[in-house]
């Protein structure tokens, strides 16, 4: 679709768009759960995600049409908006409310968005569609907010204007993304470290289960509760703002703190998977594929069994990656509960592993996977409106 996206856009607007941007997904390689308990997460970019063709009109609307759904919205420019149903279009309207909330000029836009980020499944589609347009309104009409800037108000798009509590990592890992390497971000500090990713001929298979999940509607905010929980029992004792300001060993010295059992286990899988995020660091930057893939599997293990978010779609993908010689690790990756898994598969071996696991899958959940290969790739950015897509 993406290489007819020119000629949709003039069909729709009778004018060629003037400007093209791209902003991609995300997986999250490793650190589930802990970006909003202020640990360490090492997402990456990928090489599919959001474009956006824009183009300015004098009358004063933003219009918003995608290739993915059939709703389309024709919105006046006005000082505030509110949310609008369920509709997709909700998340650039909350970047247009945000510009507009800080005084900026804008003027009205035709806008055309194509994904090929499957909708649901845990790659950051949402983050995708905040960032590459305030990353547009940003570029087009000179409004000065950094790269950083962009994230945060992003992340104000989903927390205040969609209610999803969720945290940052998604828009700064798409945001800030780069070619061969993972980001090991601090999500307290927003400090981060991009950690060379040599995958040595591996590829990442990203694997969506095909059971959507609503994350505003599923478990998420329970999970992000019980972890408030946690850390209001720890600070009897100890003066934390996060779970994550400790590490494994001064955990276990205070855990008895913690006395309702789920929520103990929810805290320990928090503090442990912020300590594999460190290992797993260490092992990417030094081509221990094998280690990094022990952590992977280690980290779907506590995902189901400690902070119980997998579910048996997403163990169907880890069980049968356990059997392959061509996989190095695997897990489930983003919120849970559905969504996708990701593999560490020897590139020459993919269509092998996306055969098999393919087969596996649909012989014991009932319905086939979808199946996709990605590269590292970089962030958010312009592309000439010229080159073809």
């Amino acid at each position: 679709m993406k290489e007819h996206l020119q000629q949709e856009f003039s069909k729709t607007y009778n004018k060629p768009a003037t400007s093209t941007y791209f902003s991609p997904g995300r997986v999250n390689l490793i650190g589930e759960h802990i970006d909003y308990n202020g640990g360490l997460v090492m997402p990456c970019a990928i090489t599919f995600g959001t474009y956006l063709l824009v183009a300015p009109n004098n009358d004063n609307v933003f219009r918003f049409k995608s290739v993915n759904f059939t709703d389309t919205a024709e919105i006046p420019l006005q000082p505030n908006y509110t949310k609008q149903g369920t509709e997709w279009y909700n998340y650039p309207i909350g970047v247009i409310a945000y510009f507009m909330q800080h005084d900026k000029e804008l003027q009205g836009l035709d806008m055309l968005y194509y994904g090929d980020i499957p909708i649901g499944s845990g790659l950051s589609s949402s983050a995708s569609i905040e960032i590459v347009t305030a990353f547009a309104l940003n570029d087009l009409f000179n409004c000065g907010f950094s790269k950083l800037e962009l994230v945060k108000l992003s992340k104000w798009v989903e927390n205040s204007f969609i209610g999803l509590n969720s945290g940052i990592m998604d828009q700064f890992s798409v945001a800030f993304g780069e070619k061969n390497k993972a980001l090991m971000l601090n999500c307290d500090t927003l400090e981060y470290e991009a950690v060379n990713s040599n995958l040595n001929g591996y590829v990442l298979a990203i694997i969506n289960t095909n059971k959507p999940r609503k994350l505003a509607e599923s478990k998420y905010n329970e999970r992000v509760q019980e972890c408030s929980t946690a850390l209001t029992s720890l600070k009897q004792e100890l003066d934390i703002n996060y779970l994550c300001d400790i590490d494994t060993q001064t955990f276990n010295k205070y855990s008895h703190l913690i006395t309702d059992e789920v929520v103990l286990k929810r805290a320990t899988h928090v503090i442990q998977e912020n300590d594999r995020v460190k290992l797993a660091a260490r092992a990417l930057s030094s081509n221990d594929l094998q280690e990094f893939g022990r952590l992977m599997y280690a980290s779907h293990d506590s995902l189901r069994d400690k902070y119980e978010v997998s579910g048996v779609e997403l163990d169907a993908v880890v069980e049968y990656a356990k059997t392959d010689t061509s996989v190095a690790g695997a897990r489930m990756t983003g919120a849970g509960f559905g969504g996708c898994a990701i593999a560490l598969v020897k590139g020459d071996q993919f269509d092998n592993f996306s055969e098999a696991v393919t087969a596996y899958y649909t012989h014991k959940i009932g319905y086939a996977p979808s199946v996709y290969k990605s590269l590292i790739g970089d962030g958010v950015r312009e592309l000439s409106p010229l080159v073809k897509l």
